[in-house]
């Protein structure tokens, strides 16, 4: 091993890289960050089994080739050595034979055959990681952290080393305060994937036996989908929204676009929810919510949404700005008609009719909505971090569709 490590060091760094590609298995889409988008922290949210150990262990060997100094996290030490560094998809199978670190138990880290060094640390003892500094970390299930905002504090204080400090985050999400902050926080690339992402990689019955006994649940939304489940005091259930997925229709009745404005540019995101009515039940179309956008920025995107859906109206809220709204829409040249709708009663007065909808599945997702139906099951339940901005676009666009002005019966005098 220490001849092997001998040659790997003294190979070019181009030739190291075609020497860990080819010991590698191949990762799936969702194991990958984004290459596109600038991020500081990379956020996997996953169901059990879909590959979050993979994904976290395969970044971190190809930063081993490149950042001499690393930082592993998990819930305790045991889970360390035992998921991230022994386990089956860890760091010790990750790069074969040709690159495999060894583990050194008395000093609680891992040496790669080139030098570069990952160091071991508990989330059970935040104060560990005051005084080391690392250029890159992998933070595992961090919902099961006993202490996970102080720890993630902790370990920021130490990401100090090179141009680019990075930290990855990977966990099955909870509704934990300080998971919503982090995926409300700047800079963070956010990855989703269900258990099904990673079926291939699975025994055959684990996901037929798990969806027969739990469909349908939270239990099963947050486990097996990796979505964040509130479980107090949320008007939205997760068994209604596991059930009104449908196909889109041929054609609607009408469409609309419903806006949420943000207060600022650099605040909450802008909600936009596309949704239309055929017959007797709305069909959610798009979200195409965004953060960080100028009012000329979230309008255009708002309008470009209402020609691509052919929409018969923009719905916006107009508390926030109220005619700068609508002049800032008509800037952009909307295709359509503007209504400004004001909120006169607070948010789970307005959303309790359009969930008693989803209840009645009268309400349809025509695609995959994860961040919107998180929104959705934390409205009633005091503990999101962040505006709900595309659940209160969901709510403004169902209401104008499905819960118009009530009218009252003409009286005629006999």
């Amino acid at each position: 091993m220490r001849a092997l490590a001998t040659v790997v060091a003294s190979l070019e760094p181009e030739d190291q890289q075609r020497l860990l590609s080819a010991a590698m298995a191949e990762p799936l889409k969702h194991q990958l960050a984004s290459p596109f988008s600038p991020w500081s922290t990379w956020l996997m949210l996953g169901g059990r089994g879909a590959g979050k150990t993979f994904a976290g262990a395969h970044w971190i060997t190809w930063n081993a080739l490149a950042y001499p100094t690393q930082a592993l996290i998990g819930p305790t030490l045991h889970d360390v050595r035992e998921v991230m560094i022994e386990g089956p998809s860890g760091l010790r199978s990750m790069g074969g034979p040709v690159f495999r670190p060894r583990w050194e138990a008395s000093r609680r880290r891992l040496v790669w055959p080139n030098g570069a060094v990952a160091y071991a640390f508990s989330a059970e003892d935040p104060e560990s990681l005051r005084g080391p500094q690392f250029h890159a970390a992998w933070a595992d299930e961090f919902c099961a952290w006993p202490k996970p905002a102080e720890t993630l504090a902790m370990l920021r204080f130490g990401l100090r080393l090179g141009e680019d400090p990075r930290l990855v985050v990977t966990t099955t999400p909870k509704p934990h305060r300080a998971l919503k902050t982090l995926m409300a926080e700047p800079g963070v690339a956010l990855t989703r994937a269900g258990t099904q992402a990673n079926a291939g990689n699975l025994a055959p019955a684990f996901l037929r036996t798990l969806e027969s006994l739990y469909g349908g649940t939270r239990l099963a939304a947050q486990e097996l989908d990796g979505v964040v489940v509130e479980t107090d005091g949320g008007l939205f259930r997760a068994e209604d929204l596991a059930r009104c997925r449908a196909a889109r229709p041929a054609r609607f009745d009408r469409v609309v676009v419903a806006v949420d404005p943000p207060a600022t540019a650099t605040g909450d995101a802008c909600g936009i929810v596309v949704v239309g009515r055929r017959d007797d039940r709305a069909f959610v179309l798009a979200d195409e919510t965004a953060r960080g956008l100028s009012p000329a920025g979230w309008a255009g995107r708002a309008v470009a949404a209402a020609r691509a859906w052919t929409a018969d109206a923009l719905v916006a809220e107009a508390n926030q700005g109220g005619d700068m709204v609508r002049s800032v829409l008509a800037q952009a040249d909307p295709p359509c008609r503007v209504k400004l709708v004001r909120a006169s009663v607070g948010k789970r007065a307005r959303a309790e009719p359009v969930a008693a909808l989803y209840e009645l599945g009268r309400v349809l997702h025509c695609g995959a909505f994860a961040a919107l139906e998180e929104e959705l099951m934390a409205l009633g339940s005091g503990d999101l971090e962040h505006s709900p901005d595309r659940a209160d676009a969901l709510v403004w666009a169902v209401s104008e569709l499905m819960l118009g002005e009530v009218r009252r019966p003409r009286l005629r005098a006999l």
